[in-house]
């Protein structure tokens, strides 16, 4: 079968204004040039993005709000090279996983995605309930393992060794993934 792929960025868009944020940005610093040059790679060869964003319970929130509510935040530094382009797709979530409750596996059908490259935060969670919706979905699941940001760096280790075993995922490089 043919292999169509989509990137899925996930909870990028962020202004960083949570409990946990002291010990997810030194990981997110480090993963947002990957993101980056992910993005341009995945453009050039016109392969589907779609961000995956929580909505941070503003249920009034659409991607343009939650973009430029990011961008005006203290970390924009970290928004402005991974933000959405014109061409880039959107799908508000309110839980972990990016399939819970959202139009997502609609949207990949339309599209006849059957591969997901994962990317963003946080490792040990989002990304790791992402991909197990992914798996039991029927779709091939790819983590870019150093463009996701952890927590924790054991649990994030623990989660992409748990992907890979248990849900067949394949854990690369971005530099390394093929379209």
């Amino acid at each position: 079968m043919d292999q169509q792929s989509a990137v899925v960025v996930i909870d990028m868009i962020t202004t960083y204004d949570h409990p946990d944020a002291n010990l997810l940005l030194p990981s997110v610093e480090k993963a947002v040039p990957r993101i980056a040059n992910l993005l341009e790679r995945t453009r050039k060869h016109r392969v589907p993005v779609i961000y995956v964003n929580d909505n941070f319970g503003q249920w009034r929130s659409h991607h343009g709000e939650i973009l430029e509510t990011a961008l005006s935040g203290p970390r924009s530094d970290l928004i402005e090279p991974i933000r959405p382009d014109e061409e880039s797709l959107f799908v508000v979530k309110a839980r972990h996983s990016i399939f819970y409750e959202t139009p997502l596996a609609y949207l990949l059908n339309q599209l006849g995605v059957n591969r997901v490259v994962l990317c963003g935060q946080v490792t040990e969670q989002c990304v790791l309930y992402s991909a197990l919706d992914a798996h039991i979905r029927h779709l091939q699941v790819t983590v870019a393992r150093d463009a996701v940001a952890h927590i924790h760096p054991d649990l994030a280790e623990a989660a992409l060794q748990m992907m890979q075993t248990n849900m067949n995922a394949e854990i690369d490089d971005s530099g390394a993934l093929k379209f």
